[in-house]
């Protein structure tokens, strides 16, 4: 192996990113990478930095205190089945979280009487729900109320 070869081995190496996010969803931990340059977060996590494109990142657990900003009720065509079959309600919308970053996130436990009253109060705090799915946990929200 060259020596160009080994040093940049020694500078790049990369990490299980999907395997360290799922496996803290499992254990209750929201984990997201926090840039070292201009401490953006990016959350699902990424190596590099979206904001300013710097390439070191490092992780950081976010607190899951997070607020609803809008949302949609699904149709047909959106559905979540998986969801659907275990008779859940729910919505999809936009959930920001304390720390910076925002993600489109499925809110459990809104029916539609519940959808009419909660939109005239957004934005509505929400917290994390880390739902067996089966074959792995996933990251949903409910209200906090």
């Amino acid at each position: 192996m060259s020596t160009e070869r080994m040093k940049a081995e020694e500078i790049w190496n990369p990490e299980h990113i999907v395997e360290t996010f799922w496996k803290g969803l499992a254990e209750g931990k929201i984990y997201a990478r926090k840039c070292k340059e201009c401490g953006a977060i990016e959350f699902p996590p990424h190596i590099a930095c979206n904001t300013c494109g710097y390439h070191e990142t490092e992780w950081t657990e976010l607190s899951g205190k997070a607020i609803l900003k809008s949302f949609v009720r699904t149709g047909v065509l959106n559905a979540r089945l998986e969801l659907e079959d275990r008779g859940l309600k729910y919505v999809c919308g936009e959930v920001e979280f304390e720390e910076g970053p925002a993600i489109n996130a499925v809110i459990l436990g809104v029916t539609k009487k519940k959808a009419k009253e909660i939109r005239e109060k957004l934005p509505v705090a929400v917290k994390p729900v880390f739902y067996d799915m089966g074959r792995y946990t996933t990251l949903f929200f409910e209200l906090d109320e």
